[in-house]
């Protein structure tokens, strides 16, 4: 398979929501990087001094590619997860977080068991009406959480919908965007949401790398994420007769939470991605995209015991993911069929999204008049994604259905 940069890949990869291969622009980025490899923010020699431009030239081109606001902080982490577990310790003291009972682990977790989780909605129009109902009942400091594209189906949520409710109550906003920023536009201040996480690894660049992008003045009075050198500004020990005391100050802005030596590759790896996604025709890609959707999505609805996995009505606005089940085939026993017959990547399973798999394979079930298991396959595009592929996975489910 080969990508429009060039890059190519041995196997039909239809798991994009998982990983996305990396883009020729990431490895060009690393090469160029590694010789001059050393610690960031700590040397005054040539190499560190270079690595820390570049590292801190990649933190303003991703926040650029995210829509950063002038105030905004753009804090490396070392993904989605990793930046939302981030954004639930700074919160203030007291803050109640709503979010839907939908979400993908890293947005359902992290926020621990006095967080508000609305009932998965049936429509956009439904998650809007309830979020505000919910908040009319609410005091205080409130986050809202939510995806931006869901993992399990591809569905777009209504983020400037949602956005305005939170507003107009008071409450800010999280986006997960791990699923949407590969597909579509970003942005922080086009669409004034409060808080933006997104993964490295989605987004066409190595493992490892994410960023939490948003609000400075919670992250500046939080208590650091992670404690250690560069997280510091100042360290005075106190000795008495029994023991020796510490007292730190921390640092503000971005460095506050990036204790420890930072990943140089990542940072300019992802940057390097956000670049050539900046300068890309995404309108055109996302259009593409959608052909493929469409074709998948029809040719799964013409085969007898398979049923596609979805949250709101069958025309909703989707990213390049489509979920499904076979009647009578275990999901594990569909995609090694996949892998070893047709040279093709797919995943199996529940998702990371528990909660909202089962629930919307028992809603498939129904639909189509069959049982249809406990986990599901899904089959995901991106960049290098062509007919040809989509073709060949009917090819292959069409084969168990017969």
């Amino acid at each position: 398979m080969t990508l429009p940069d060039g890059t190519t890949t041995d196997h039909i990869n239809l798991d994009y929501a998982a990983t996305a291969p990396c883009l020729g622009a990431a490895a060009a980025a690393v090469n160029e990087a590694l010789p001059w490899y050393a610690s960031v923010h700590r040397g005054a020699g040539a190499a560190s001094q270079r690595s820390t431009l570049a590292y801190e030239r990649a933190r303003q081109t991703i926040g650029d590619f995210v829509g950063a606001r002038a105030d905004d902080y753009v804090v490396f982490t070392r993904n989605t997860t990793d930046a939302l577990n981030l954004l639930a310790r700074a919160l203030p003291a007291g803050t109640t977080v709503v979010g839907w009972a939908g979400e993908h682990h890293a947005n359902l977790l992290p926020w621990g068991s006095a967080a508000i989780s609305l009932p998965v909605p049936r429509t956009a129009g439904e998650a809007v009406d309830g979020l505000d109902a919910a908040l009319t009942r609410l005091r205080g400091q409130i986050l809202v959480t939510v995806t931006g594209a869901s993992n399990v189906t591809g569905e777009v949520w209504p983020i400037a919908e949602l956005t305005e409710v939170a507003h107009r109550h008071g409450a800010r906003i999280a986006v997960d965007a791990a699923q949407l920023a590969p597909h579509r536009p970003v942005s922080l201040s086009g669409s004034d949401v409060d808080y933006l996480a997104l993964s490295g690894h989605k987004l066409y660049a190595p493992f490892g790398a994410g960023i939490l992008a948003g609000r400075a003045d919670w992250l500046d009075a939080a208590d650091p994420y992670l404690v250690g050198g560069g997280a510091t500004a100042f360290v005075a020990a106190h000795a008495s007769d029994e023991r020796v005391s510490f007292a730190v100050d921390w640092n503000s802005g971005p460095a506050r939470h990036e204790a420890g030596t930072p990943n140089l590759v990542g940072a300019v790896s992802m940057a390097a991605v956000c670049d050539a996604l900046s300068t890309a025709d995404r309108p055109g890609l996302a259009a593409e995209e959608e052909k493929l959707v469409r074709r998948l999505r029809e040719g799964l609805e013409a085969l007898p015991g398979v049923g596609e996995l979805r949250t709101f009505p069958a025309g909703h606005d989707r990213v390049g993911i489509v979920s499904f089940a076979v009647a009578g085939v275990p999901a594990s026993e569909v995609s090694a069929h996949l892998a070893t017959r047709h040279g093709i990547g797919v995943r199996d399973g529940l998702f990371c999204a528990h909660p909202l798999s089962r629930r919307l394979l028992e809603d498939a079930s129904a639909r189509v008049g069959a049982d249809l298991g406990l986990s599901a396959v899904r089959a995901s595009v991106g960049l290098g994604s062509t007919e040809e592929h989509v073709e060949r996975l009917l090819l292959g489910i069409r084969e168990l259905t017969r």
